[in-house]
């Protein structure tokens, strides 16, 4: 009986570095992993050792008579993906990094964001001798597993446990409630460190053009996302759910997640650690409908199959599919094909429920129509050209009372440190940071959505991770990083003069310890504390673990 992998895969490959036999693919440095779905475990080669299953740090790996009923697709998915993919295995594309002496003058670095990319680039250079400062301008860590993920998704949370065991390493600093930028430099962290890493993400949204766009109850999603899921910048924020639909420009992950955060009965959200705030909120929620837009067709949907086939088993919610499959060129690829099949069955099958998903493909907003509220979007049809997507002439009015864009996320610059502004992210050559004048800029690096652009799942993190932190050594081991001027104490002095507020790793610890034990007493995984005034005093508090 082989193992299989399931909807939680969150692409780190920790099961394939563990495998024996090497039957866990796409991997890193093979073709398509930095595009795949997720990872499939090879049913004939498996030889049933559990080591995958143990490694996962997110319960996605099951064998395959233990699987759940919800999961029993994905024995077929995973056996399906090697009928269609060539069995083979290529050798990494990154080296391991390197290791070196641990002395008086060891390898420091600065890691800016405390999302994966950070945690992933810390726990790599620690495990080659380093001592990292964290920075995040947050009083807590974990960036889009805290703020991003969606709050049903309490596996793929489960990442956070990895992190947490680098945070309690002994060569781990940690200064939350810092914003580089405000209370730090750029030339302050590089004083006092061989190296910078900025892994700071890309949270800003992209905007629409269109007429509208700024009417009350038009909204980023990232604003919806954040709202809900319990950070404080967004926690003041109101959002109209007293009309029946709402619309979601965008049909990548972020709008399928929060289709499901619309449609779901709120006891069962009431489960999960959603903020507070928001779950008062859609407890009197009237949405029961969610439209979701594409602009070209099904085949060409941006969201990934698991996250599609998370409605097959929500007895509440119908799933209907409006245009688009019929003009579709011949589907190609295992994951397109799949995704479309499964499309296919979803929408054959309505059950007659109140609350319905609505996947309208060949659709583009063109207006967000309404006085002084938002009361429906303009749409054009379009038509498949030659791979593109390009108005019909022809448009619908939806009625609407909340109209979220979730047309993709940019970087945000910061002072002293290259920008692209085009694209929205750092400028930078496999890591390494690049000037204006074309140059690495000595002693800079870059990991994450702010390096790559805002794609792939929370895995694809380590992987570039692992790269840019490649070069970072190799550029220590050569000698071309400056000797910090200060030492890790001065640093510490140094932080506290300019942020005095800031959360050291007992800080944080009281904090997360306050919001899981509300969390036990609630049957809930935590409950987040979303007001920066309260953060702060549950932080000055002391806890059974601090010393007398």
């Amino acid at each position: 009986m082989s193992y299989v992998i399931t909807q939680n895969c969150c692409n780190d490959a920790a099961c394939a570095d563990v495998c024996p036999v090497g039957c866990i693919h796409p991997s890193p440095g093979e073709p398509g992993y930095a595009s795949t779905e997720m990872l499939y475990i090879d049913p004939v080669r498996c030889i049933d050792c559990g080591a995958c299953a143990e490694a996962c740090p997110v319960d996605a790996v099951y064998s395959a008579d233990a699987l759940p009923d919800r999961m029993r697709r994905y024995e077929e998915i995973n056996a399906d993906y090697y009928r269609a993919t060539p069995r083979v295995s290529l050798p990494l594309s990154v080296a391991p990094p390197r290791t070196f002496e641990r002395t008086a003058n060891s390898l420091r670095v600065a890691i800016v964001g405390a999302g994966p990319s950070g945690f992933y680039a810390a726990e790599q250079l620690i495990e080659a001798g380093a001592e990292v400062s964290m920075f995040d301008r947050l009083s807590t860590p974990f960036g889009l597993v805290r703020a991003g993920v969606a709050p049903d998704h309490t596996h793929t949370k489960n990442v956070t446990d990895q992190f947490r065991w680098t945070a309690a390493r002994r060569e781990f600093n940690t200064f939350y409630n810092v914003e580089v930028g405000t209370h730090l430099s750029h030339h302050d962290l590089l004083q006092y460190h061989h190296a910078v890493l900025y892994s700071v993400g890309a949270l800003q949204d992209r905007r629409l053009g269109i007429v509208g766009e700024d009417l009350p109850g038009s909204h980023a999603a990232a604003e919806f996302v954040a709202w809900y899921n319990g950070h404080p910048d967004y926690a003041d924020r109101r959002f109209d759910l007293s009309h029946r639909r709402a619309i979601i420009i965008g049909n990548g992950n972020v709008a399928l997640d929060i289709a499901r955060v619309l449609l779901l009965p709120v006891d069962e959200l009431a489960r999960t650690d959603i903020a507070d705030h928001a779950l008062k909120a859609l407890a009197d929620n009237n949405i029961e409908e969610v439209v979701v837009l594409g602009r070209r067709g099904s085949s060409h949907a941006a969201f990934t199959t698991p996250e599609l086939l998370a409605f097959a088993h929500l007895d509440d919610i119908d799933v209907f599919v409006e245009d688009g499959a019929a003009q579709d060129a011949i589907v190609r690829g295992f994951s397109t094909q799949l995704k479309t099949k499964v499309l296919a069955e979803l929408s054959a099958a309505p059950r007659g429920n109140a609350k319905r998903l609505v996947l309208r493909f060949l659709a583009s907003p063109i207006e967000v129509v309404g006085d002084e509220q938002v009361t429906g979007l303009r749409v054009t049809r379009n038509t498949m050209i030659d791979g593109r997507a390009e108005p019909s002439g022809e448009s619908d009015l939806l009625d609407a009372g909340l109209v979220l864009r979730a047309v993709g996320f940019r970087g945000r610059a910061i002072n002293g440190v290259p920008f692209n502004e085009q694209v929205g992210t750092i400028p930078n050559d496999h890591g390494r940071v690049i000037g204006p004048d074309g140059e690495p800029v000595p002693g800079v690096y870059t990991a994450g959505w702010i390096k790559r652009g805002p794609s792939g799942v929370i895995g694809t993190n380590k992987t570039c991770a692992a790269e840019t932190v490649a070069h970072l050594l190799e550029d220590f081991s050569n000698g071309n990083l400056a000797d910090p001027l200060g030492s890790a104490d001065d640093l510490t002095t140094f932080v506290s003069t300019r942020r005095c507020e800031y959360v050291d790793r007992r800080t944080w610890q009281r904090i997360d310890e306050h919001e899981r034990a509300a969390g036990r007493a609630a049957g809930r995984p935590a409950i987040k504390l979303t007001d920066t005034a309260a953060i702060s005093r549950i932080a000055v508090l002391p806890t059974s673990a601090d010393p007398a």
